[in-house]
C-alpha cells in the first residue's frame, strides 16, 4: 500500500520511526531481525548449492539462481506486507515501521560512537574490539590512527549502503523495493567475496550489489560535500580519487568524508592476516585521530539532515495527506 502516500512519504516515516526508536532491543530479543531472517535463507542456499564438487561455470549459475530466489522472497514479502495492510494511516504507519527496521542510520551512529569513546580515553584494546565489529580487516594490532580511520571509513561506506540506498530504492519501488536491496546488500556481505569458496558461486551476487548501490553511493558523496561546506573543492576529491577505491562505490563517501575533514583515509591493511596495499583517499591530509571520530559523526548527522529535508521536499506532501 506504499502507493497510499507515494514511496517518499512512506521512506519518509519510515526514517523518522528509525531515527526515533532504531530497532528495540526486546523486539530483537523477540523475532531477530529481517536480515537475520535473510541471512538464514541466504546460508541455506550456500550450503546447499555452492557444493565443492561442481565446476565453476555450474557455481556460477546456481549463485545466480541462489541470488534471484533471495532478492525475489524479499521483495514478495515486502508486497504481502503492502497489500494485507489496510489504506488508512495505522496501516499505513505500520508499513513504516516495517521499512525503518531495513534503514539503520541511528544503530550505524551507535556503533561508530561506540569505537571513539575508549579510543579518546586512551583504552586501545576496547576500541580494536569495538571497531572490530564495524569492519571486515584484522583488528588486533591497528594503531590508534588506523581505528580512527577504520571507523570513518565504515561510517561513510554505511552512510550509503545501510541508510541511503535503502532509502532510494524504497523511495522507487516503496517497502519491496527496500526488502529487496535489503536482500541484494546481504548477499554481498555474505557471498560476494573474492576467495576460492565464493569467487564463483558470489560473483552475480557482488555484481547485482554495485548496481543497486551505483547511484546511492554518489548521492551519498554529494550529501557529504555539501555537509562539509565547501562542496567544490570536496567534490573535486571525490571525482580524482573515488576511482582508485577497490570497490566501484565506496570511494565516492570515502573520499568525500576525507576531503571534508581534511584527513587521509585508506592505505594498508591486513584481511585475515593478508595485506592489501590500499591507495590512499585525500593522500595530501593528516592521519586521523580519535578526535576525527567526532567529527566524521557530525559531518554524517549533518548530511543526513539534508537528506532529510530533501525527502520532506518529495515526501512531505503526500505524508500530510495520509497523518491526520
Amino acid at each position: 500500500m506504499s502507493g497510499f502516500a507515494g514511496g517518499a512519504g512512506l521512506m519518509l516515516a519510515a526514517w523518522a520511526i528509525e531515527i526515533a526508536f532504531g530497532y528495540p532491543d526486546w523486539l530483537h530479543r523477540r523475532i531477530r531481525h529481517p536480515v537475520v531472517w535473510l541471512g538464514a535463507f541466504i546460508g541455506k542456499l550456500e550450503r546447499t548449492f555452492n557444493r565443492a564438487d561442481c565446476s565453476d561455470s555450474r557455481r556460477r549459475g546456481l549463485g545466480i539462481l541462489a541470488a534471484g530466489a533471495a532478492v525475489l522472497l524479499a521483495a514478495l514479502a515486502g508486497i504481502a506486507v503492502s497489500m494485507l495492510l489496510p489504506a488508512t494511516a495505522p496501516g499505513f504507519l505500520a508499513e513504516a515501521a516495517v521499512a525503518s527496521s531495513l534503514i539503520c542510520s541511528r544503530s550505524l551512529h551507535e556503533h561508530v560512537a561506540a569505537v571513539h569513546d575508549p579510543l579518546a580515553a586512551g583504552r586501545i584494546d576496547a576500541a580494536r574490539a569495538a571497531v572490530a565489529k564495524i569492519v571486515g580487516r584484522d583488528t588486533d594490532e591497528l594503531s590508534p590512527a588506523e581505528i580512527s580511520g577504520a571507523a570513518i571509513e565504515s561510517l561513510a561506506e554505511s552512510a550509503s549502503d545501510g541508510v541511503i540506498a535503502p532509502i532510494f530504492w524504497g523511495i522507487l519501488f516503496g517497502l519491496p523495493g527496500i526488502a529487496a536491496y535489503k536482500a541484494i546488500n546481504t548477499l554481498d556481505s555474505m557471498i560476494g567475496h573474492l576467495n576460492p569458496r565464493h569467487a564463483a558461486f558470489g560473483g552475480f551476487a557482488a555484481r547485482l550489489d554495485d548496481f543497486a548501490n551505483l547511484l546511492p553511493a554518489r548521492l551519498t558523496g554529494l550529501l557529504f560535500a555539501v555537509a562539509g561546506g565547501k562542496p567544490g573543492a570536496i567534490f573535486g576529491v571525490m571525482w580524482r580519487d573515488a576511482g582508485k577505491h577497490r570497490s566501484p562505490n565506496a570511494g565516492w563517501p570515502e573520499s568525500a568524508v576525507a576531503a571534508a575533514l581534511g584527513i587521509r583515509l585508506g592505505g594498508p591493511r591486513a584481511y585475515a592476516r593478508a595485506g592489501a596495499d590500499e591507495p590512499w583517499l585525500n593522500a595530501g591530509g593528516r592521519l586521523p585521530e580519535a578526535a576525527e571520530i567526532r567529527a566524521a559523526l557530525a559531518l554524517y548527522r549533518k548530511a543526513l539532515l539534508f537528506g532529510l529535508l530533501g525527502m520532506v521536499a518529495m515526501g512531505g506532501g503526500a505524508l500530510l495527506k495520509v497523518l491526520p
